[in-house]
């Protein structure tokens, strides 16, 4: 009995798996199909990995017909965020940007990927700006290497936010000296965004 308990419990076990997996296939498919990206959880080299090469394929698919990215991220590894923003602008297809919840650190970094036009927000997206961090430990020779690397990242993305947004280079890095929190409207006024969207039809 025991071990036909154990069997029915492993088999019962496989089909929700099964289940789990085709279901993940059919959003996948469907994704694919609405040439529909998301960003909605920590930026790390997987994700980077699994956006661009669906990027990729849906530019390979048509390279002229836009791709809607999805943007709902407390940001993460910048390095992978820099990946996905190289990839937005490698590819011909257009890529339309839409923040949805939290746009924040490296996530800004992927909103900017697209041209100012092209970028929305939700209307109760919020948005954080600041410098990179990091919790590097080891010897004072790789404190300092991190510390230098630390500050070439900060200028790059201050650039990369002023260019982006018309706005000085010097109140980018006054903004993002620490935490910068705005909203939606804000972030319109900012730059960050072309139009706050309420509804899919006004993207536009």
């Amino acid at each position: 009995m025991i071990m036909d308990s154990n069997n029915v419990a492993w088999q019962s076990k496989c089909k929700d798996e099964e289940k789990d997996q085709e279901k993940q296939r059919s959003l996948a498919e469907r994704l694919f199909e609405t040439r529909t990206v998301l960003v909605a959880e920590q930026i790390s080299k997987e994700l980077a990995e699994t956006v661009t090469g669906q990027l990729l394929l849906m530019d390979e698919s048509d390279d002229s017909a836009p791709i809607n990215l999805y943007i709902n991220s407390p940001g993460g590894d910048v390095d992978a965020g820099f990946a996905i923003f190289d990839m937005v602008r490698f590819i011909s297809a257009p890529v339309r940007c839409i923040s949805v919840g939290l746009t924040a650190s490296a996530a800004v970094v992927i909103l900017l990927s697209a041209g100012k036009k092209n970028r929305f927000s939700l209307p109760n997206s919020r948005f954080l700006m600041h410098q990179p961090s990091t919790g590097v430990r080891g010897t004072t020779s790789d404190i300092k290497i991190e510390a230098t690397e630390i500050v070439k990242m900060r200028e790059k993305i201050n650039r990369l936010i002023a260019l982006e947004t018309g706005q000085s280079p010097e109140k980018v890095e006054k903004d993002t000296t620490r935490n910068y929190w705005i909203g939606a409207e804000e972030a319109l006024n900012y730059g960050l965004i072309s139009k706050v969207i309420s509804t899919k039809s006004d993207i536009a």
